[in-house]
């Protein structure tokens, strides 16, 4: 076992709770840190789908702009690293090991849960590599997540709906109230283009947020061959697509440009610049496509909006022959929801393992899918399910990977492509 595996073995059992949201504990470690002492400016993403890729755009907008920047994301695909990046770069065992052990010294009898953490070891690192700009993305809810120690110079919310209602509440008026929760009095908040509740705008105006929506207040759009950006102080001509498959990607950019503007501290950069950067970007398990002798493609959606968003990107492709589904879902998410918003596309169904102690058994998951789907396979791991699905199609058959990361990552490796 490696050092880094050893630590993430240790910071999964330190606390009671796997998830446990406040901010008292996080924060009074964060203080011994010094860590919350004139921090540098940070962009923080909540959204229940469309912060993986928000946060990524953000990326590509800072290293157009020239800048230093450090990336907080979760959870991770493969590895770990994955989830703490400076510029393109992952952080390597050694300076997580670092700053893990930092944490831990600090923390005294202080108990912290994995996530929070992993949130502070990331803190610790964008300090000392002394970073220009902090892009966090909220992993639970908002409000009391570990990434709201920091407070947001611009907040954006990407989307709302429902997941993790155990935690955020069983109404959408709930959700939206935790992930409000990131933003700051007389501070901008971008909001996404999908329909959002009524009473996030009122929290907002409540609590004195400069409300930017991407929609009304800015917008991007087909123009002249090409792609426009109109914000609130900035037109960019010239833009290609975004790079990143999928209906809602125009918006999801158009959220981390109208936030880059209300940072304010550096000039959007030009079409020439932007287009470099975002061509050179890639967001593994969104909407990946992959060609052998079938048509792979690849999404970790794990909720019913999620799901719904894949079906509608999938009904914009070429229907094939047949449709397959490689599926897991952890025991808090929805497995008949996800699989009926995508009953329209998908011809058969094979249901697998994941390998979590959250992770439903593919007797689980045909136990609440019901009857209504063809299950054609239960297997007890991603990799079983991959290979048995690759005997058995026909060439040109569609392969749609979707439930977890849990499910895409192992998948991606099977397939030899991450």
């Amino acid at each position: 076992m490696s050092g880094l595996e050893a630590w993430l073995e240790r910071i999964s059992s330190v606390h009671s709770q796997g998830i446990d949201l406040g901010l008292e504990r996080v924060a009074a470690v964060a203080r011994r840190l010094g860590l919350l002492d004139a921090p540098p400016p940070c962009i923080t993403v909540a959204g229940t789908n469309g912060k993986g890729s928000t946060v990524a755009y953000l990326a590509a907008i800072a290293a157009a702009a020239g800048r230093h920047y450090g990336v907080f994301s979760s959870p991770h695909l493969l590895r770990f690293n994955e989830r703490i990046r400076v510029d393109s770069r992952q952080a390597d065992d050694a300076t997580i090991v670092a700053a893990l052990e930092s944490v831990d010294a600090a923390r005294g009898g202080i108990s912290l849960t994995y996530f929070e953490f992993n949130t502070l070891a990331a803190l610790c690192i964008f300090r000392d590599q002394q970073v220009d700009l902090m892009i966090l993305e909220v992993g639970l809810g908002g409000r009391l997540d570990a990434t709201n120690i920091v407070a947001a110079d611009v907040a954006v919310i990407v989307s709302i709906g429902f997941d993790h209602m155990a935690w955020l509440g069983n109404t959408l008026d709930d959700i939206a109230r935790e992930k409000a929760g990131i933003a700051r009095r007389g501070r901008p908040v971008v909001l996404g283009p999908e329909p959002l509740p009524t009473t996030l705008h009122g929290q907002l105006r409540e609590l004195g947020s400069k409300v930017v929506q991407v929609g009304e207040d800015v917008s991007f759009a087909c123009a002249d061959g090409g792609w426009c950006y109109r914000g609130t102080r900035t037109v960019r001509r010239g833009l290609a697509a975004p790079p990143l498959m999928g209906h809602a990607q125009a918006g999801n950019l158009a959220a981390a440009m109208a936030a880059w503007e209300q940072l304010g501290r550096w000039p959007l950069p030009d079409a020439k610049r932007l287009n470099s950067a975002l061509s050179a970007l890639s967001l593994p398990g969104r909407m990946q496509r992959h060609v052998d002798s079938c048509e792979w493609l690849l999404d970790v959606a794990h909720n019913v909006p999620a799901a719904e968003e894949l079906a509608r990107n999938l009904a914009q492709l070429q229907r094939p022959r047949t449709c397959w589904a490689i599926a897991g879902f952890l025991s808090d998410k929805d497995p008949h929801g996800c699989a009926s918003a995508l009953r329209a596309q998908v011809d058969r169904w094979v249901l697998c393992d994941i390998d979590d102690p959250r992770g439903l058994t593919a007797d689980d998951v045909a136990a609440r899918l019901g009857d209504g789907f063809q299950v054609v396979l239960r297997c007890t791991s991603v990799a079983e399910a991959c290979q048995r699905v690759r005997d058995e199609a026909e060439p040109g058959d569609r392969i749609v990977v979707f439930g977890s990361f849990h499910v895409v990552g192992p998948a991606l490796a099977w397939l030899g492509i991450y």
